[in-house]
């Protein structure tokens, strides 16, 4: 009730006063509270920038990607029958390598033919192979052991330096960069140890009566 009096009490210059002082403080409100998250039109542009450049990067990464794949599959698809090829062309080195020069020389006409026959079927095996990208790895006595490319089968004593390649037991087959199967190799122990001499007086049998 005093309340409502106090209202009819008022003269239209305190009530303008009033509504003045209540627009002064909720402009005060408004200016006191925090601005709204704008996006900032350079930092928007600048952050779809850098998301279309990784896009771009990883679709390039994709595209490489792909294209090794295919070329290795290319490379590499007739590997395992490469591999099972590899003891056709070992029989045929092993049976032109059991006849001696001197049993050719003596061989008559049918056998040279047949002879003739197996080495240019060895040759043209092996460049079948290596069209589709089989090279053969022979190494030569004296040549340094590589571990991708060579099997060390045993050591003995040679005249090739320490840890180099003294005898080549089978050779081997590498398909692009890799190996298809490593060159069986016997490795030089070094030199042999000169027997050691007996002194002038040791070691000898007294025969005398």
């Amino acid at each position: 009730m005093t309340a409502r009096m106090s209202n009819e009490n008022q003269t239209p210059e305190t009530e303008d006063a009033d509504l003045n002082a209540e627009e002064a403080q909720a402009a005060e409100v408004e200016q006191d509270a925090p601005a709204s998250d704008e996006a900032d039109p350079a930092a928007e542009a600048a952050k779809l920038r850098d998301q279309l450049l990784r896009a771009l990067a990883e679709m390039e990464n994709t595209k490489k990607r792909a294209e090794r794949e295919v070329k290795d599959t290319r490379a590499y698809a007739v590997s395992g029958f490469a591999r099972d090829m590899l003891d056709v062309a070992d029989n045929l080195s092993r049976a032109l390598s059991s006849i001696s020069d001197e049993a050719k020389a003596q061989a008559g006409e049918a056998l040279q033919t047949l002879l003739e026959g197996v080495e240019m079927t060895e040759r043209r095996l092996h460049s079948t192979l290596e069209r589709h990208g089989v090279k053969k790895v022979e190494p030569a006595p004296g040549d340094p052991l590589d571990p991708n490319l060579h099997q060390a089968a045993a050591q003995i004593p040679a005249d090739q330096p320490k840890g180099a390649i003294a005898h080549v037991m089978q050779p081997g087959y590498k398909i692009g960069d890799r190996t298809l199967r490593a060159a069986m190799v016997v490795v030089s122990a070094g030199p042999a140890a000169p027997p050691e001499s007996g002194g002038e007086t040791g070691g000898g049998v007294d025969v005398s009566a």
